[in-house]
């Protein structure tokens, strides 16, 4: 007790022994620098200087390749201090399926809210661009939830993205809108045929612009509403211009589609323009256009949808591609070697783009609005009789007319198919 009534600092912590080489001995602590340090305590450390701890859970070590996973929220306080938390058990879960999303059995009958954010969490990993898996993937979502995925997709003069993601772009179903502009698709290539599926029976409005169709693409592309009133039967819109090889007998394949409302076959290779316009008149009711229609100036097609960013990631993945392939090291030598400059990547525009061109030019044709019977009821009733009348007239003379000219071998009407078609009929 005296000896801590006597001694100078609160901090002193008595006598210490020591044993060595079994013996015990006391070390003096009376030296002034162990006292003064004593005397001031060095803060107080939980780790030595250049400790540092990692948390991690839940690692796997793959031999392709390591993820790490953090499931903590770090954030600075004012006072510029890290403070940590721990993430909810629903981020935790949705991070881990997101990974591995293309394992997903199926989805149909999940909310669609989480898969939304399912969605999301994956395309933020980009699991949609990985070859294989991402197709995978966004199979499972589009079988699951169709124009919920995408329902609009606009795809005008982006040839290198249907050549590279083809199979991504088919697995899209219930798409209401499809610009395939500027593409040169030609009447072989898969996604015309695909174009007649039963997946895409949704479409209603199709831009096929400058794609390098001819009579032979057209009667292919229509082939199923023809005979099995299956396919583009839903079609409202169609834009066939600058396709020089369509001829005539093209558009009359085009009679068959019976909802048609906007139809533009500018830069096509008609002879009769009169006779195809009375045709198209008569058939589904379309009257040519003297001015320009907005429904072609392709404002209105976009890629909306959940997968709109994936598109968006498909066209950067491709340019990146095909700059790496134009800066090869064997081209740019040459290049440099002969002192030539790479060529400068000109727009590629398609034909009659001009807003500024003769709208006389320009064969788009609509169909007339029902006029309005809102007044009062004896006028609508003596409108639609005077129709009436007409009709009667008009059809006793087609009649008369079948009867005179008509030989017995004519008088049978009966659907006759080409070899053609029943070849496109057993394709399906």
């Amino acid at each position: 007790m005296s000896y801590y009534l006597n001694s100078e600092s609160p901090l002193d912590p008595g006598p210490i022994y020591v044993r060595e080489n079994g013996q015990l001995h006391m070390v003096d602590l009376a030296l002034e620098g162990v006292r003064s340090g004593l005397q001031k305590p060095k803060p107080f450390r939980l780790f030595p200087k250049g400790f540092s701890v990692e948390l991690c859970m839940n690692r796997e070590e793959d031999t392709a390749h390591k993820e790490k996973t953090d499931h903590f929220i770090f954030t600075y306080t004012r006072e510029g201090n890290l403070r940590y938390s721990a993430k909810s058990l629903f981020s935790l879960v949705l991070g881990f399926i997101s990974d591995n999303v293309d394992h997903i059995d199926s989805l149909i009958g999940f909310p669609e809210q989480i898969a939304e954010k399912l969605f999301s969490a994956a395309e933020a990993r980009q699991k949609f661009t990985e070859p294989g898996a991402g197709l995978r993937a966004l199979q499972k979502f589009t079988e699951a939830y169709g124009s919920l995925v995408l329902c609009s997709l606009c795809l005008r003069n982006r040839y290198l993205v249907i050549s590279e993601k083809l199979e991504e772009i088919k697995s899209f179903r219930e798409l209401t809108c499809l610009d395939l502009s500027c593409c040169k698709l030609g009447d072989e290539h898969e996604l015309l045929e695909h174009l007649t599926n039963e997946a895409l029976s949704s479409v209603t409005q199709l831009h096929l612009k400058d794609n390098c169709l001819s009579d032979a693409g057209v009667r292919k592309m229509t082939a199923p509403v023809r005979v099995m009133k299956r396919g583009l039967e839903n079609l409202t819109l169609l834009d066939l211009s600058c396709n020089p090889e369509i001829t005539d007998a093209g558009i009359g394949y085009l009679f068959s589609f019976r909802k048609l409302n906007c139809l533009d076959i500018s830069g096509t290779g008609l002879k009769d323009v009169k006779a195809v316009k009375h045709k198209l008149q008569t058939h589904i009711g379309l009257v040519h256009s003297k001015v320009p229609l907005k429904e072609f100036d392709h404002s209105n097609c976009k890629t909306e949808g959940w997968a709109d960013q994936i598109v968006l990631q498909w066209e950067r993945v491709t340019a990146e591609a095909t700059k790496l392939r134009e800066n090869s090291q064997p081209r740019t030598a040459a290049r440099h070697f002969y002192g030539k400059r790479a060529p400068a990547e000109a727009p590629v525009t398609c034909p009659l783009a001009d807003p500024h061109m003769n709208s006389s030019e320009k064969l788009q044709f609509y169909r007339e609005k029902a006029p309005d019977c809102h007044g009062p009821l004896l006028k609508c009733e003596a409108v639609s009789s005077q129709e009436s009348k007409k009709s009667k007239k008009r059809a006793f003379e087609e009649s008369e007319k079948e009867q005179n000219n008509s030989s017995p071998s004519s008088k049978q009407k009966y659907v006759c198919l080409a070899v053609e078609d029943w070849d496109l009929l057993n394709s399906y």
